[in-house]
């Protein structure tokens, strides 16, 4: 099935990256000789979206430098306030767009543009309004649970917040999604900043899609979606694709 919707892409990339233990910008940092958000903003372009927005915040300019000559539009985020206040910065330029709005991290270099297609069909061919890539962990300490109930999603539960039975569930959420370009403008005003952080969490919107409108697309590779964190991870991910050019064409 093809994707008969247009996409706007936005690529999470605001961050400083404070354990990275660096001056630079976390997705600056490099594999294979080429930074972090290059991986995914070619990974972006695969799909042939109608435009690619990506959100700078922390050195703005360095970020914008390393990406020039890729027809990109930049829009700043300047404070740090969450992934829901990031994606609000966008929404003058999403206002008039009728499609779907894919949103990807700056900082998770492998996704595949074979799984963002699969991903979007999915989306389509189940009419959501929201749509997130999940994964199961051994270890999911961390992150946030998939709850569901007669497999369909009711809600994302943070780990610090999860039951110790919730804390049991190894399907969690990766932090890429994509909605309804209408939805994602209606709703996101509505998340509050409720919590310890006082940010803005982009996973409340789900809090107001009905569940049938919601949509998880489960990829069995974790390292598709692996975010960087520290210089270890960054290594251990270099170490992945670098197995992964032995048996396929990136």
């Amino acid at each position: 099935m093809t994707n008969k919707k247009e996409t706007i892409i936005i690529i999470l990339a605001a961050g400083k990256g404070t354990r990275m233990n660096s001056e630079i910008p976390k997705v600056l940092h490099e594999i294979n000789n080429k930074s972090l958000i290059k991986h995914v903003v070619n990974s972006a372009k695969t799909i042939n979206p109608k435009k690619i927005i990506v959100i700078v915040g922390f050195k703005k300019e360095l970020v914008q430098d390393n990406l020039k000559n890729n027809s990109l539009q930049f829009v700043e985020q300047k404070e740090q306030l969450g992934t829901g206040h990031a994606i609000k910065m966008c929404l003058p330029i999403l206002n008039d767009f009728n499609g779907n709005v894919l949103i990807l991290s700056g900082d998770v270099p492998l996704i595949k543009p074979k799984t963002l297609s699969l991903f979007i069909n999915l989306h389509n061919k189940n009419n959501s309004l929201g749509s997130l890539i999940t994964t199961d962990l051994e270890n999911p300490m961390g992150y946030g649970r998939i709850i569901k109930r007669k497999n369909r999603f009711l809600e994302i539960k943070e780990h610090k917040d999860a039951t110790e039975e919730e804390k049991k569930i190894n399907e969690i959420n990766s932090g890429i999604y994509i909605f309804d370009s209408k939805t994602l403008n209606e709703k996101i005003p509505l998340i509050k900043n409720n919590n310890a952080q006082k940010e803005f969490y982009l996973t409340d919107i789900f809090n107001f899609i009905t569940n049938n409108k919601i949509s998880t697309c489960k990829i069995y590779d974790p390292s598709e979606i692996s975010g960087i964190n520290t210089l270890e991870q960054l290594e251990n991910l270099e170490e992945k694709f670098n197995k992964w050019k032995m048996f396929y064409f990136i």
